[in-house]
Order: structure tokens, then C-alpha cells, then sequence
């Protein structure tokens, strides 16, 4: 006889998250993002709520990349806006120049030959890794992908090219977070 277990689902005021003070004063987690001309607000909310979720230290948008206070934005990021640190930078390769100089490791988000496929990515103790996000339409610019320490692709096996980049940065930070979460374990 199969046992049937019910699951309730568990109320917000139950799910023990932290405030915006004790978002502010918790360790982050070393991962960078860089929203490299993204055109789409919606996206950048996502990515703002993504980053909350897994403590990301900070988000670089850069370009055409629209930056808060925007109601579009707002829509999708539901506050995080007001927790993850961010910083507008015009020139995405002065970025990553700039963050490689401070020994943070660079990896642009994109389908490349030689790219090392996400599922085979493993990143080190205490290493800082900034993950660069590119344009929905052009993607990462080659001029980032060519400064970058490494290319990280996600596997994909449909009939479609890429996926959105929310979906994407949600994907990766999943993965990487969950990588360094195990190492800490180790």
C-alpha cells in the first residue's frame, strides 16, 4: 500500500526569509553579475529578484542596461532592488578589466567554441566569479567574450537557439551557487 504524505503549502510569514537589513549585513555569496546591454526591464527585475535569492554580492548593469528606480523593473524585481547592491558602468569591457585586476574570474554566459559546458563548470574556494549576461538578441559582446577568463555554455537540446536571459542567469547562479555551497561543505 502506498502512503500518501500532504504537503501544505507554507505561507511567506513562514518561510523565515531575511529582512532588508539583515539582506545588507549577511555574507554574500562571490558571485558578480554583469548585465551587459539587456533591453528588456522586465529581465533586469528578474535578475535583481535572482540575485536576492542567492545573496549575490553585487550587479553591474552596463550599457544600454536600464538601472532603478523604473516601474517595469519594478514589477519583477518586488523590492530586491532595495537589497542587492548594483552599480551602473557604461563600458562593460572597462568592467571586467577592472574586476579581472582585482582577481575576480570572468565568465561570459554564451554559446562559444571552447566554451566549457555548465554541467562541467567547477569553480574554486574563495574565488570571486563574475558571470556576464549578454543582449537577448546579440548576446555577450565578442569583445567581452575574447577578455573573459573562460566562456560557460548551458547545454540545451531542443530546437531553439538560446534561452531568455532571466531564465538563463537563473540556470547558472542555481548551479554555480549550489557548486560553492558544496565545496563549503568539503
Amino acid at each position: 500500500m502506498t502512503k500518501i504524505i500532504l504537503m501544505r503549502k507554507l505561507k511567506n510569514s513562514e518561510l523565515d526569509r531575511l529582512s532588508v537589513v539583515g539582506f545588507k549585513e549577511a555574507e554574500k555569496t562571490p558571485i558578480i553579475i554583469i548585465l551587459d546591454n539587456i533591453r528588456s526591464l522586465n529581465n533586469i527585475g528578474s535578475v535583481f529578484r535572482t540575485s536576492d535569492a542567492f545573496l549575490i554580492e553585487k550587479i553591474y548593469l552596463c550599457g544600454i542596461t536600464a538601472t532603478p528606480p523604473h516601474k517595469d523593473i519594478h514589477k519583477t524585481a518586488l523590492g530586491s532592488t532595495e537589497t542587492v547592491a548594483w552599480e551602473y558602468v557604461e563600458n562593460t569591457l572597462d568592467l571586467v578589466k577592472r574586476l579581472q585586476t582585482n582577481k575576480v574570474k570572468v565568465c561570459s554566459i554564451e554559446q562559444a567554441e571552447n566554451a566549457t559546458m555548465l554541467n562541467n563548470f567547477a569553480p574554486k574556494r574563495q574565488t570571486t566569479y563574475a558571470l556576464v549576461f549578454g543582449n537577448e538578441v546579440k548576446g555577450v559582446s565578442q569583445d567581452v567574450v575574447n577578455a573573459s577568463d573562460t566562456v560557460i555554455e548551458i547545454p540545451q537540446y531542443g530546437t531553439k537557439h538560446s534561452l531568455n536571459i532571466s531564465v538563463s542567469c537563473g540556470v547558472v547562479v542555481w548551479d554555480v551557487f549550489s557548486k560553492l555551497r558544496t565545496l563549503e561543505k568539503t
